[in-house]
């Protein structure tokens, strides 16, 4: 793979040096996909035992060296990419806001002896949070929580949740709240396992009169939105780095099939229309690379919001993928759609990214509206 971006400005010799131990640990990855809970268990060990998850969150988080790992992972396997975005997605509530009793919670997952999850969808609710049903009312010195999650990543199999939910302080967005709820707590129910074209653990979730102690309120009464943007802001450009890192692996793979395979008595890397695929696909790649970065050193370097940032970076970063690894599937020719190849993964593992943590055309009004404030 073409490691020179690592010589940007963006990244420090300790970036530089994350990615080269990271490279030769993943090198190794062997994941059945066969039982995508059983594998995300075992790599969320795996990760944890490694030393990886630790970047994942605690006490700040460099999205640098998320925006790395990811791409690194994802190039090697959509599952492990999976397995440790979600440990930092799913804990990024408690990393940025939690109170020091429920870190206890981030230890854990962070050593990868517990699974987390991040409940916001609802299914009346997606891309327009201000929309969410799902209630919690003072109990007493508690809360008490009703209401259905859907399409949560790590459904069934996480020991933790983030939920946000509505308590009603004001209309829409300003009345959500964030709480931490250990999946064994009464009343939460599994009601059904999604099936998704690039298989990892989803799940539709159901809360009926769960309670929730005080102290399982993350920051403030009120203050659930602006915590799930904030973890949002964070990690989208992460979501842009995992798209990085399957067009990167879609690329080599063409590469290698245009280097090794002969039409009309030459290889495939000779013909023009080849080569002009071939650039194509390299000016994406490097175009994507640059967003992303830019908005996670953004973010390190101190900015209070990144979201004109992360939303570029996650759009562009997406949306080029599907084409770059669209046109490695055309280059394969038969062999880019037969069930099993490293294209046709990568093929279903790209488009569910162009939806979750914000859609494309929801990342759109973002920038747009941005352009239009700043004008």
């Amino acid at each position: 793979m073409d490691r020179s971006f690592l010589d940007w400005p963006f990244f420090e010799d300790r970036h530089r040096a994350l990615a080269a131990d990271l490279e030769e640990w993943a090198s190794s990855l062997a994941v059945d996909h066969g039982d995508a809970d059983a594998a995300c268990r075992a790599l969320v060990r795996d990760l944890g035992h490694a030393g990886w998850l630790r970047h994942s969150g605690g006490e700040a988080l460099d999205v640098r060296s998320l925006c790395l790992i990811r791409e690194t992972l994802a190039r090697h396997d959509g599952l492990a990419d999976f397995a440790f975005a979600m440990q930092g997605l799913g804990m990024g509530a408690v990393t940025l806001f939690g109170s020091p009793a429920q870190r206890d919670w981030l230890e854990r997952t962070r050593a990868g002896t517990a699974i987390a999850g991040f409940a916001l969808t609802e299914p009346g609710s997606g891309s327009d949070v201000a929309r969410l049903a799902t209630t919690a009312r003072r109990d007493g010195d508690g809360w008490m929580l009703d209401g259905e999650k859907t399409y949560i990543s790590n459904g069934g199999i996480a020991d933790v949740y983030v939920i946000v939910a509505r308590t009603g302080e004001a209309p829409g967005a300003r009345g959500l709240s964030a709480f931490l709820l250990p999946a064994d707590t009464p009343g939460l129910e599994v009601v059904s396992r999604i099936e998704v074209i690039a298989p990892h653990p989803l799940a539709h979730l159901r809360l009926t009169g769960v309670r929730l102690p005080g102290a399982a309120l993350i920051g403030q009464p009120g203050q659930g939105f602006r915590i799930a943007m904030t973890v949002l802001d964070h990690f989208r450009p992460t979501v842009g780095a995992a798209a990085l890192g399957f067009a990167r692996r879609a690329l080599d793979e063409a590469l290698e099939r245009v280097r090794s395979r002969e039409i009309f008595g030459a290889p495939m890397a000779d013909l023009q229309m080849v080569q002009g695929h071939l650039a194509d696909m390299a000016l994406k790649v490097d175009a994507s690379a640059l967003l992303v970065y830019r908005a996670a050193w953004a973010k390190d370097g101190g900015a209070a919001r990144i979201t004109r940032e992360a939303a570029m970076a996650k759009l562009h970063a997406t949306e080029t993928a599907q084409q770059v690894i669209d046109q490695a599937v055309q280059l394969h020719g038969g062999d880019g759609v037969r069930s099993g190849t490293v294209v046709e993964r990568l093929y279903r593992e790209i488009r569910a990214l162009r939806i979750y943590e914000g859609a494309s055309d929801v990342q759109r009004l973002v920038i747009a509206r941005s352009v239009l404030e700043g004008a």
